[in-house]
């Protein structure tokens, strides 16, 4: 289920800088979430300078390049997984490209199981006792 999506401006980034973020990202999923890498997906959307206005200025007009990504998880991940998350994709923009950290945007949207369809079958069907016990966790939790 985790799917992250870098929106970057092209030419702003080497085919290896993407290629490392990209791993980054997936190692970073794995890492927070527990998850296995055969269920992680990341991509990256490019745009054209012309069509990137960051703080006023087109991009392409020497705007600077304000990178923003987008991730889902399934709802029911704790708040501090989701913040390790935004925390660790903006470290990796920073990182890998050298973007102003201040500058990088990123969200995380949270989908139900049953919205969320995995080979044309609902998350909630297919990992229903996963999603259970993450829930009953956080119930355990709060409780505490």
């Amino acid at each position: 289920m985790p799917v992250v999506n870098f929106h970057l401006v092209d030419g702003f980034a080497t085919p290896q800088q993407e290629e490392a973020l990209l791993k980054a990202a997936c190692a970073l999923y794995c890492e927070v979430l527990q998850a296995p890498v055969e269920r992680v997906r990341a991509f990256i959307t490019p745009h054209a300078p012309a069509h990137a206005l960051v703080a006023g200025e087109l991009v392409s007009g020497n705007g600077p390049h304000a990178p923003v990504f987008d991730f889902i998880v399934l709802e029911g991940r704790p708040l501090e997984e989701r913040q390790r998350l935004l925390a660790g994709f903006t470290t990796l923009l920073v990182d890998i490209l050298g973007v102003e950290r201040a500058l990088v945007r990123g969200s995380c949207t949270r989908v139900h199981p049953e919205d969320w369809a995995i080979g044309g079958r609902p998350a909630s069907e297919l990992r229903g006792d996963e999603v259970r016990a993450r829930a009953q966790r956080a119930a355990g939790g709060a409780a505490a």
